[in-house]
């Protein structure tokens, strides 16, 4: 019989990784003559988290995930009441049919309460993309993912320095037992973006004409996205952030996805010259939040990315694109020891240093997010941990 599996998306990078997993659901092998779907089966809840279309439909059509079974249309709140709606929501929708297992990413409000949910009612959590850590608890992010891992059965820890956090919470040799009676796992998979990065870079060319309509030559612009609260709502730091982005725009063209909650703040954060400066800059090319195969292209050809999210400079390090990270510090640790990545934080001159600093400085990329099979080594270990 097979097993049934939940699995709960509500922000862009979720639905991203839930992408590889679907997709080696449908189409890979679990072993010789038997497929994963002939042990599998998928339904999957999108909390409403983003419920912007170019924000998460657009982005379900272009991966190929399969359509919600549900969405619960939560929308925009404050943490704690959007919190409190996805539990209760997909609490009703774990008690409404039988599910074996429940399959978070990230560190959103949604992986929190799908973690919560859950976990009260015995569910098996299995956590994608678990032990990174930023050890900023001012960050909501940090506080959603550190609450999932603790209520999670399986830790799917994509890098060994995640590994190497969650033994120093004492997470690798937990005495805790789930209602199961089974011991929690953590298991070292690999990278589900590395996946699908590699995946998507082969047909991107096909999809996406950004390259073409945009008039960009290959690294020959620089890529900067901009979407957390603590840079968008602090006046000080976004404006130091778009001063030295027009700094930069004076010797190469800077593409600019605008978040909707970034183009929402600049009129109010932003200094009315420097507004009107962003404004009549042609070098400072704002367009648009961009669907996958677009940002997969804008990521491999620029000469740098400037970034605030986690995830984009994750994509950049695996076309080989080195980064300048606006923010003080990052759970993707690697990239700055590889060399690959300098932490500038919202501050002027470190972001204008590290752009010198980077730029045409040859970089090595090494190997750290797996070898491209995440997905398939993930859905084994739930197949394997369903069955004992």
């Amino acid at each position: 019989m097979k097993k049934r599996l939940l699995t709960i998306i509500g922000a862009r990078p979720q639905i991203i990784k839930a992408a590889a997993l679907s997709r080696s659901l449908r189409n890979d092998s679990y072993s010789e003559g038997v497929r994963f779907s002939d042990l599998l089966e998928e339904c999957i809840v999108h909390t409403g988290q983003h419920y912007d279309d170019n924000m998460s439909a657009d982005f379900i059509r272009e991966l190929g995930v399969p359509d919600p079974d549900a969405n619960l249309h939560v929308g925009s709140a404050t943490h704690g009441e959007q919190t409190a709606k996805m539990t209760q929501r997909i609490e009703e929708v774990l008690l409404s049919a039988h599910y074996d297992g429940v399959v978070l990413y990230g560190d959103t409000n949604s992986t929190v309460a799908g973690a919560l949910a859950a976990g009260k009612l015995h569910i098996p959590v299995f956590h994608v993309e678990a032990g990174l850590r930023s050890f900023n608890m001012s960050m909501p992010e940090e506080l959603n993912r550190i609450v999932c891992d603790h209520l999670s059965s399986i830790l799917f820890a994509p890098t060994q320095t995640a590994v190497d956090n969650l033994r120093h919470e004492g997470l690798c040799d937990s005495p805790a037992k789930f209602a199961d009676g089974k011991q929690r796992q953590v298991v070292l998979s690999g990278d589900v973006m590395y996946d699908n990065s590699m995946y998507f870079s082969q047909i991107s060319a096909q999809h996406s004409t950004m390259m073409h309509d945009l008039q960009l030559m290959p690294k020959q612009f620089v890529l900067a996205t901009i979407h957390r609260d603590n840079n968008t709502d602090d006046p000080e730091r976004l404006n130091a952030i778009f001063s030295a982005l027009l700094n930069i725009a004076q010797q190469e063209k800077v593409v600019l996805p605008l978040h909707p909650r970034t183009r929402k703040m600049l009129p109010v954060n932003l200094k009315p010259e420097l507004l009107n400066e962003m404004n009549n800059c042609k070098q400072l090319m704002i367009v648009p939040p961009c669907g996958f195969f677009d940002i997969i292209e804008l990521e491999r050809h620029s000469s740098l990315v400037m970034t605030d999210s986690g995830g984009v400079q994750k994509e950049a390090f695996f076309f080989e694109t080195p980064t300048v990270i606006l923010r003080p510090e990052t759970e993707w640790v690697e990239i700055v020891q590889a060399g690959a990545g300098i932490i500038a934080d919202a501050d002027e001159e470190r972001i204008l240093n590290a752009y010198r600093q980077l730029r045409g400085k040859e970089i090595h990329f090494p190997p750290l997010f797996g070898n491209g099979h995440a997905a398939q080594h993930i859905l084994k270990c739930i197949i394997d941990y369903l069955n004992k």
